[in-house]
């Protein structure tokens, strides 16, 4: 199995300065040996790193593990994306072990940051470098901006993270919910958009069986299988129940589905977003 989004920090390599308002849980080091041991026994046998701190030090670490660790076949890296020169002098670099680039968008006090004209010409280098964009998306506006951006640039791939954030209590009935299923559907009517099932969690603990099915028939029905990449986001995991709990509730239903959909969760489409061998 391919793990598409799979964090780990050191403190000794990074600052990870968000860890002091998480849970105690996370805020020791999560290194990659402890993340081999909760992971393979799931089957996990590949994995993409994904940045967890916004420092070029975070970068060099996470190339380094991929350089040095057979379980790690690529990293989703961060980069200034405020600053385009040194965009273009990282893509100019074309440093080995680089599949993507993210931004802790989320964190940041202005939701409509990414739309900065400095942002949007670092992703038109990124676009040119033939590289996909992770984009985290917690609130309804971030969701629209991604709206936005995938429209005006059609030729980059955008991966949205653990589905936009779906509502920790699905409820037909909730403006919230709706408003959710409204726009993942508006956002996967565009080709250049995928999606990550990963980081479901209920309010406060694990997810149940019936909230996974929910989230994941509506994501299957938006984008369809072949656009979806399960990731374990461990260990944000840990927090919520550890990786025993979220694992097995989400590949429990990802193994419900026929085999082809079931082979682009688990492999294909990270293979295949990420350029990477199937």
């Amino acid at each position: 199995m391919f793990d598409a989004h799979l964090h780990v920090w050191d403190h000794a390599r990074s600052s990870y300065g968000w860890l002091t308002g998480a849970p105690e849980i996370l805020r020791r080091d999560h290194l990659i040996e402890e993340a081999r041991g909760a992971l393979m026994p799931w089957g996990v046998d590949r994995a993409v790193l994904v940045q967890a701190d916004e420092t070029m030090a975070e970068t060099d670490y996470l190339l380094d593990l991929v350089a040095a660790d057979p379980l790690v076949v690529g990293a989703v890296v961060y980069l200034p994306l405020e600053d385009p020169a040194t965009v273009a002098e990282q893509m100019a670099a074309s440093r080995p072990g680089v599949v993507g680039v993210r931004n802790l968008t989320h964190d940041r006090p202005d939701p409509d940051w990414i739309l900065g004209a400095d942002q949007r010409r670092s992703l038109e280098l990124i676009e040119a470098a033939g590289l996909p964009l992770d984009y985290v998306a917690t609130l309804p506006r971030h969701r629209e901006n991604l709206l936005t951006l995938a429209q005006e640039q059609p030729g980059l791939t955008f991966v949205l993270d653990h589905l936009g954030t779906p509502p920790a209590q699905p409820d037909q009935r909730d403006g919230a919910w709706q408003q959710w299923q409204e726009q993942i559907a508006a956002l996967a009517a565009l080709p250049n958009v995928v999606a990550k099932v990963s980081g479901i969690y209920d309010a406060g603990g694990p997810v149940t069986p019936e909230h996974m099915r929910t989230v994941l028939a509506a994501a299957l029905d938006a984008f369809g299988a072949d656009r979806l990449l399960v990731g374990s986001d461990w260990p944000v995991c840990t927090a919520f129940g550890g990786a025993e709990a979220t694992m097995r509730v989400l590949l429990a239903e990802v193994d419900r589905l026929p085999g082809d959909q079931r082979y682009a969760l688990r492999e294909g489409t990270a293979a295949r977003v990420y350029g990477l061998d199937a």
